[in-house]
């Protein structure tokens, strides 16, 4: 049976399908739509149905969560940490809106990255851009720019004047809301809200500055991929385009409301939390209309701790519960993220590798 997203019956069963009728239909259908009335047919024939349609597909809207009076309200910070604990565990991204960082400063960042890149190449080539990523053929249409801006800062002579002060100025306040995140999400696993921090998950910190040229072929897509950090804060402009997979399909995240920042969870999260979060594939949706700017923030352990071990966290584990994955560092995880993503495979074959 075929049903439309409203409800109601379209077409008859497989069994009662009469094709040589309903082509009888479609000649008469050739006349307009007087001619398919005149037919006396009540039913949209099903020669007409597209049954791989996404008539039937639910509809899904990233969570968005409000931080407002997340420190002076104790009933509203419980909250809170009950929506960012659904979030991670059933999305892995989610939205947060009145986080703390003005919108000026946002907004900023933003136009700083692309002034650069609308720059002369000549000022452009003093800078390194697409990072470890040259080697894949869709980051072509895509510029990188990646700064560590802890737990050691650049010199800022090092950033590109286009963005250089409000580089310095958002990397300090993204910096203050990634912490947050951690203390809720931390909460959110039933532990001390300290606990990844004291795990050093936010002691390193890069940001990475992405400009997407318009392409005339808008059905192609910036390869699916996770992120391999622990947490990622994102802020993009309004030409929107992030996508994520959710439930077998491809869920649009809009740049809406204005302001608001993409939280998703690294595969690392996912690692420690011995699967409780979820670190899931998202990608970029190319448009031919005018180019896209969006600016990540990810953390991390820093490079001075490449050889601490990481593995799902004692404390959330139990008879019932026992760890999924082996412990390994960072730079191992990494390693093999690298090696895998060049690959083309997918977050679940990365992390297939550490699963015990």
């Amino acid at each position: 049976m075929v049903v439309s997203n409203t409800g109601k019956n379209l077409a008859v069963t497989t069994a009662d399908y009469d094709r040589t009728r309903e082509l009888k239909v479609s000649d008469c259908m050739k006349a307009g739509v007087k001619g398919f009335v005149d037919t006396g047919v009540a039913k949209i024939p099903q020669i007409f149905i597209d049954e791989k349609s996404d008539f039937d597909m639910p509809h899904f809207e990233i969570p968005t969560i409000d931080l407002e009076g997340i420190d002076k309200d104790e009933t509203r910070r419980k909250k809170i940490v009950e929506q960012v604990r659904d979030a991670s565990e059933t999305w892995g991204f989610f939205k947060v809106i009145n986080h703390g960082i003005p919108l000026s400063v946002l907004d900023g960042m933003i136009d700083g990255v692309r002034r650069f890149n609308e720059q002369d190449i000549e000022v452009k080539a003093l800078y390194k851009t697409n990072f470890d990523l040259n080697e894949l053929p869709a980051a072509k249409r895509r510029v990188s720019l990646y700064y560590p801006m802890a737990p050691v800062p650049p010199n800022p002579e090092e950033l590109p004047m286009a963005f250089r002060d409000i580089m310095i100025k958002y990397s300090k306040q993204v910096n203050r809301l990634g912490i947050s995140m951690f203390e809720l999400l931390s909460e959110a696993l039933g532990l001390n809200p300290d606990h990844l921090k004291d795990m050093d998950c936010a002691e390193g910190q890069n940001i990475g500055c992405h400009y997407y040229r318009a392409c005339p072929e808008p059905e192609l897509t910036m390869g699916r991929h996770s992120d391999n950090d622990f947490l990622t804060l994102l802020v993009q402009d309004h030409i929107g385009g992030l996508e994520v997979f959710h439930q077998n399909q491809w869920v649009d995240v809009p740049s809406t409301p204005a302001g608001a920042i993409v939280v998703n969870i690294g595969d690392l999260l996912q690692l420690i939390s011995n699967d409780r979060f979820k670190s899931v594939e998202h990608r970029v949706v190319a448009n031919h209309i005018s180019p896209r700017v969006s600016v990540g923030c990810f953390f991390s352990t820093s490079l001075q701790k490449s050889t601490e071990m990481y593995g799902p966290i004692k404390e959330l584990l139990s008879e019932e519960n026992p760890p999924i994955y082996r412990e390994t560092t960072v730079s191992d995880y990494t390693a093999c993220y690298h090696s895998n993503a060049i690959d083309g495979n997918s977050v679940e074959s990365v992390l297939q590798h550490f699963r015990l």
